[in-house]
């Protein structure tokens, strides 16, 4: 789950890495009364969650309330990727002298931790590593030791700081550590960490993304950051059921067991879609070792509620889960859905019990279920059923 700044800002603050004030608002009248509580001059920040928003228009710096008011008209409703803009962020202003980058992330290639960090702050992380990579200073991070104030100062020498500033980084950085560790996240990320005229280090924007493996035994307060209003109601029906669902831009259904299976569904799918009209997968659905008839009824009730699903490609090995038990899986959650399923269903078995399984489907003889001897047959008639 990814965060919003202010709930990143508010994260920081409960570890006591240094932020600055911050209110959130919904209406230009809220945004000017936040204005008037901080006083002096203001950042008014969009809320949400995807990056370039200066860039789009979504921050304006504001000296009264007057103009915050004028700022937040403009900001509020504002596309920004295809983000609508229903809130924002009533920042204090700061006198900024320099400004830096450090993030502490989750490196899946190598199994471990890496620690990002740069005295050229500011600019997106993507674009300084392609034009200055000898300026991002990549640090790997043991999870077993984490970052202390050894391993914090070994990151700000790495990555240029000057002498007089390695003791206040590095304390940063420890606390900013804490955070991606007490909260089980995978991403902490501070652009720009910022030194004040002060002379002050302040984190003045994040972005945090948390683990949801662990949100529900070790973290249920996550479940309290969660956006309800602007989550994909699909998305969310299937995570009510114990679904791994993930919503994709396309028109063949994909259901499958197993993660790397369905993956390589969706290879199969796109590629094939290439002959019929250029269709894509529809999404990500992986029903896991348990193909009973409740968990595919509430898979296929899932996939049929997307209007853009044209068919359904149910692709399964049996494996610990027969092939036969599958079948009696999608016949029973055909009788369950009746009418409510209504679209193709392409459904290819393999492994375990495939010759009974295939038995089965073909003996119940649904009219709207076809069945295919490989991936590849199955991939390319669900492509042409969603494109017919």
């Amino acid at each position: 789950m990814d965060l919003y700044e202010y709930q990143a800002r508010d994260l920081f603050e409960s570890y006591g890495v240094p932020v600055l004030a911050g209110i959130v608002a919904d209406t230009p009248e809220e945004v000017k009364a936040a204005a008037e509580k901080l006083g002096g001059v203001v950042v008014v920040k969009a809320q949400v969650k995807t990056g370039g928003r200066g860039k789009a228009g979504g921050v304006k710096v504001a000296k009264n309330p007057d103009e915050a008011y004028e700022a937040a008209k403009a900001i509020l409703g504002l596309d920004i990727k295809g983000h609508v803009v229903q809130r924002v962020m009533v920042a204090a202003g700061a006198r900024i002298a320099k400004e830096f980058y450090f993030s502490v992330l989750l490196d899946r290639a190598n199994r471990s931790y890496l620690s990002l960090c740069s005295v050229e702050g500011g600019m997106e992380i993507e674009q300084l590593a392609v034009e200055k990579p000898e300026a991002l200073a990549r640090i790997e991070v043991n999870p077993l030791t984490g970052v202390d104030k050894d391993k914090a100062l070994e990151i700000a020498k790495a990555a240029g700081f000057p002498e007089d500033l390695l003791d206040a980084v590095s304390d940063v950085f420890v606390k900013l550590y804490d955070v991606y560790k007490g909260e089980d996240a995978t991403l902490v990320e501070v652009n720009p960490l910022v030194l004040t005229e002060e002379g002050d280090v302040i984190a003045l924007d994040g972005k945090v993304s948390l683990d949801d493996n662990a949100s529900e035994i070790r973290h249920p307060q996550h479940e309290e950051l969660a956006d309800k209003a602007t989550e994909n109601p699909l998305e969310a029906k299937a995570k009510e059921a114990g679904l791994n669902y993930v919503k994709l831009d396309g028109q063949v259904g994909i259901i499958g067991n197993g993660a790397g299976l369905v993956m390589s569904t969706l290879d199969v799918v796109a590629y094939a879609g290439e002959n019929h009209g250029a269709v894509k997968p529809a999404n990500f659905l992986d029903i896991g070792g348990g193909a009973s008839a409740d968990v595919m009824a509430a898979g296929l009730d899932v996939i049929l509620g997307d209007e853009q699903v044209k068919s359904v490609f149910v692709n399964v090995f049996g494996g610990i889960t027969a092939c036969d038990a599958v079948a009696n899986g999608i016949k029973g959650a055909l009788e369950k859905l009746g009418s409510a399923a209504s679209k193709p269903l392409v459904v290819r078995l393999d492994g375990n019990r495939v010759d009974e399984g295939r038995a089965i489907l073909a003996e119940y003889a649904h009219p709207l279920v076809t069945l295919a001897a490989t991936m590849d047959e199955g991939a390319d008639k669900a492509a042409e059923l969603a494109n017919a």
